[in-house]
């Protein structure tokens, strides 16, 4: 895979600041969107469907000891999420760039139709073992990608007709091949979840789930304002949520200051703090894509923008 190029102008650089501010809302539409499913991919995906709370206890547990022990290191289908990626980047000592390069390969996320990152498993035919499987186990266990994180568990993020926030809930992966549902270990969603400590995943990508979700929903009625995302806006989305040195590239060598009021303070943290860059991304996207207030545009500009609106319904 080779690191698309970003940005090729100014005028794309800020992905048509000015469109249109009076988009239609989703708020009424179902959205169901699977974020973390079975590592194995839809060809064998055998969830139990049984909706799960923190509360509901199940029984798992994986070890050495188990005749399936790396299995499902291998042939696994895993979608790298944003925070993934930078973790994984910081503990291979190189950055987000050239990690996507060595160890991922492109893909689009189905339901919401835009690029995400997949882990490079080997063989030819991509069916391989992981690159970070060892015969002890997982090399990169403590920073390994959310989706192994949560396995066993898959979870559902979903908003409602009129329900007001998002539901999170979660259901069972079992696999044919995995000895460890048979395991006497019994634990509860909510103390599997702390143990195996997803609530910093949870708390930076939270904001590119939701993305997904929404994106999900606009697809049923063929996209944003009806339109599915151009190629240009996919770009976009991919460099903001895979590379944080092109994204801030593109926050502070463009006019992106000059038309975002952002605050100093908040200025100053994402010059060199990753994860509130990738935070600011999702804003910033949540922004051009859905039209959410979620980032403001500077006075001048959004005078300009109302400016430019009120000239073009004078002209129809």
């Amino acid at each position: 895979m080779t690191n698309p190029t970003p940005f090729t102008s100014e005028e794309e650089e800020l992905a048509e600041l000015d469109m249109e501010a009076s988009r239609p809302t989703l708020d009424d539409v179902n959205a169901e969107v699977e974020i973390f499913d079975a590592v194995r991919g839809q060809s064998a995906f055998p969830v139990q469907p049984v909706r799960l709370t923190p509360e509901d206890t199940f029984s798992f547990r994986c070890h050495p000891e188990l005749s399936c022990w790396n299995k499902c290191c291998h042939g696994a289908d895993i979608t790298l999420t944003p925070f993934d990626i930078l973790r994984l980047s910081r503990r291979l000592g190189i950055r987000p760039a050239e990690f996507l390069v060595e160890y991922t390969v492109p893909a689009i996320h189905d339901k919401a139709d835009l690029p995400i990152a997949k882990l490079r498993s080997g063989g030819e035919d991509g069916r391989g073992a992981c690159p970070f499987n060892a015969p002890e186990g997982c090399t990169v266990y403590e920073d390994r990608p959310a989706t192994c994180r949560y396995y066993p568990l898959g979870m559902v993020s979903m908003k409602m007709k009129d329900m007001e926030g998002k539901d999170d809930f979660f259901f069972l992966v079992k696999e044919v091949h995995c000895q460890g549902h048979c395991d006497a270990k019994t634990q509860n969603v909510g103390q599997f979840r702390a143990e195996q400590r997803v609530e910093d995943d949870e708390r930076v990508n939270r904001g590119w789930i939701d993305i997904l979700m929404k994106m999900a929903s606009w697809k049923v009625l063929g996209g944003p304002m009806g339109k599915a995302p151009d190629p240009r806006t996919k770009k976009m989305f991919f460099m903001a949520t895979t590379d944080v040195d092109a994204f801030r590239r593109f926050v502070f060598e463009t006019r992106f200051l000059e038309t975002y009021d952002i605050a100093p303070d908040a200025v100053e943290i994402v010059r060199t703090d990753d994860e509130a860059l990738l935070l600011l991304a999702f804003d910033w996207l949540k922004n051009v894509l859905f039209n959410e207030p979620t980032i403001a545009l500077r006075e001048q500009v959004l005078q300009q923008a109302i400016a430019k609106a009120r000239d073009s319904m004078g002209a129809a």
